[in-house]
């Protein structure tokens, strides 16, 4: 035993005290579990409270009502231009973070989870030691783990010049200070959230992207009209665009660009990098146990989140894409109910996906550009917002909700939506799609008028009527 440790044993042991960690040793806890909990920053809650998705959304909401100010003069409203006071502003949001951390330690604290702060490393596939902040280490012996320490961004070697002027997304998400001009490398979502706060606050925000649209991968249909939304919001939307160079230049930092429409050299005063996460399953000596990771370093899990080491499970962002914190909670609560002996498993349909920009962007299930590389048939469903009452009173009558469907049995494989409060809509055709549901379901179920969601109602009876009319049409034709 090394000197100045401490040993301590428990039947199981998490990993991340995250969305995925926390939840997991709740659920454990309440299922009659000793676990411990083992997080490396101060607070639990993880980089999804503390550098990710809290945090970005309450900047992204000050930037809401920035915009909503602002379009308010169309209607007789006017405030004057916000005044931002940047230390007050970057206040509520930690007091935010600090209050979900203390929620998060006391659910702990009353359920008997023990959270230790600590480095994790695995000495075998039986115990992990935890270097500890000014204590002493401790071994952990568990019969079981599950691992779940999440993502961190990723900063390629081009960027990576040792300049504070140059910010991964935990970075922008501190809001040191709001440049006058800011460079976004990625068109992700990340990006784009990120860079409809800072043009809110006051910056002029160019994006520079290497595909030939924002958001790859997400529905053409719902990216268009976010697309025509920034273009009026950012200074400039750089596609088929990359950069080859970056490099310090007086107070600021010079772009070398490479593209069709694109200047050679730009300048900017900083330069945010979003090109994506990776998994933080590195530095834990996972060598020392039989676990099994893919080419980009997800652990490889079966449908129970158990990885190739039998007691070992891991969930969350360690455990492949979506690196979403929503699916890593429906994890949580399948490792600890598959360890308390329940027969559970993560066989969802479909998991759902927001992008916090304005507009909003939601989908879920089957896509057009899926169902396109799959060769599956599908039928189509649009309706746009601009038939939609409530839309025009929250004056954002430019959204849509699109619905893909099976064109024989009607069953709804997948829905997207983008305006305002996408992402609170969604939830609804996930359930739908999880449930097996056609459009008639969704068609003769009665919605609240005048809402948003009733756009889905609409979209199903609109496929259907255009069902029936190509029927009649048919019939007419054999008569």
């Amino acid at each position: 035993m090394v000197v100045g440790e401490m040993v301590q044993e428990t039947q199981l042991v998490i990993i991340g005290a995250g969305p995925a960690g926390y939840t997991a040793a709740l659920r454990a806890a309440e299922l009659g579990i000793k676990c411990m909990l083992v997080e490396s920053m101060p607070k639990p809650g993880g980089t999804c409270l503390h550098v990710g998705c809290i945090p970005s959304k309450a900047l992204l909401h000050a930037a809401e009502v920035i915009a909503e100010t602002k379009a308010a003069e169309n209607f007789g409203l006017s405030f004057g231009k916000p005044k931002l006071e940047i230390d007050k502003l970057r206040g509520w949001k930690e007091s935010i973070l600090d209050k979900l951390a203390g929620g998060i330690a006391g659910k702990c604290k009353s359920a008997g989870v023990e959270i230790i702060t600590g480095n994790a490393r695995f000495k075998d596939n039986r115990s992990v030691r935890v270097e500890c902040p000014g204590e002493s280490a401790v071994r952990i012996k568990f019969k079981q783990c599950i691992i779940a320490t999440g993502s961190r961004p990723v900063m390629p070697k081009l960027f990576d010049i040792g300049s504070d002027k140059v910010m991964d997304s935990t970075g922008a998400l501190a809001l040191k200070d709001v440049p006058k001009s800011l460079l976004i490398v990625g068109g992700g979502y990340i990006g784009l959230e990120m860079g409809t706060v800072y043009a809110a606050l006051g910056s002029e925000v160019t994006v520079v992207e290497m595909t030939d649209g924002l958001l790859p991968g997400v529905d053409r249909d719902l990216v268009r009209p976010l697309q025509q939304h920034l273009q009026s919001e950012f200074k400039a939307i750089y596609l088929n665009t990359k950069v080859t160079k970056i490099e310090e230049s007086g107070k600021g930092i010079k772009a070398h660009l490479e593209g069709k429409d694109a200047p050679t050299e730009l300048n900017f005063d900083r330069v945010l990098v979003s090109v994506g996460r990776r998994p933080n399953t590195d530095n834990m000596d996972l060598e020392l146990t039989n676990i099994k990771m893919d080419e980009h370093g997800f652990i490889i899990i079966d449908e129970e989140c158990r990885s190739s080491e039998k007691r070992i499970f891991a969930i969350g962002d360690v455990s492949g894409q979506p690196m979403l914190a929503h699916r890593a909670i429906r994890q949580a609560m399948v490792a600890a109910e598959v360890l308390a002996g329940k027969k559970s498993a993560f066989d969802n349909r479909v998991i759902p996906a927001v992008v916090f920009t304005q507009p909003e962007i939601a989908y879920v299930g089957l896509t057009d550009n899926e169902a396109k590389a799959k060769g599956i048939e599908v039928g189509t469903a649009k309706l746009p917002w601009s038939a939609n009452g409530r839309a025009h009173t929250l004056a954002e009558p430019s959204g849509q909700t699109k619905i893909l469907f099976d064109p024989v049995s009607t069953q709804v494989l997948g829905v997207g939506l983008v305006g305002p409060r996408a992402g609170e809509l969604i939830s609804e055709a996930a359930v739908a799609i999880e449930m097996g549901a056609v459009l008639e379901d969704l068609a003769a179920s009665i919605h609240t008028h005048p809402t948003l969601s009733e756009s889905i109602m609409e979209a199903a009876q609109s496929a259907l009527s255009r069902i029936e009319r190509q029927a009649k049409r048919e019939t007419t034709t054999v008569s």
